[in-house]
């Protein structure tokens, strides 16, 4: 991990720092029970009236469905992401019903709460040991159809979960991107007030 480029100014909570999306993973299988642990921080997540609208298909790579899910994202990803352990495709359900309630209506707040689940799975899968990567370089119309996704659900992103390898695995042009990443500072996307460009 680069200091540099996670140097932090306020107390935050270490196990943020140590998630990032690396690309080169060392193709090793990973235990159910893993894939299980991260699944299950994820349905922690909060989410509007408690609907859980998120759903997620995977494939590890000792499956019969691994070439399939690989298939549907665009070539570069895929060059990288079939050194994974799993890989993830993360949906919502645009529909929600009040609780108590049969009547569907379009949900607002999909899309945020599939991002809570995720959030909780890349940190869950942090803890671990491994590392996760999302991406939405998906070919969307060729993944709904391949992985039989209804009308009613959006896919959200797909997610590469792995152990990392060494870097030098990747081609030289990815190699020097293949580092933790900074953030901007807090001042550049906090406003106390209205909208301030």
């Amino acid at each position: 991990m680069t200091a540099s480029a996670r140097a932090v100014t306020r107390a935050v909570e270490p196990l943020f720092l140590d998630r990032w999306s690396p690309r080169a993973f060392d193709s090793s299988a990973m235990p159910q029970e893993d894939l299980d642990t991260i699944f299950d921080a994820a349905r922690w997540a909060p989410s509007a009236f408690n609907y859980q609208p998120w759903r997620f298909l995977y494939a590890t790579r000792d499956s019969a469905d691994w070439q399939r899910f690989l298939g549907v994202l665009l070539p570069f990803n895929q060059s990288w992401v079939q050194n994974a352990s799993a890989l993830v495709f993360i949906l919502s359900d645009t529909q929600i019903a009040a609780p108590g309630s049969e009547d569907m209506k379009p949900s607002h707040s999909h899309s945020f709460d599939a991002g809570a689940a995720w959030a909780l799975m890349a940190l869950q899968a942090t803890r671990l040991g491994y590392h996760s990567h999302a991406m939405t370089g998906i070919e969307f119309d060729k993944a709904r159809a391949e992985l039989q996704v209804p009308d009613r659900f959006r896919i959200e992103a797909a997610v590469a979960i792995g152990t990392i390898a060494d870097k030098s695995i990747l081609p030289e042009a990815l190699q020097a991107r293949e580092a933790p990443s900074g953030r901007k500072d807090i001042a550049d996307f906090v406003t106390a007030g209205n909208f301030a460009a």
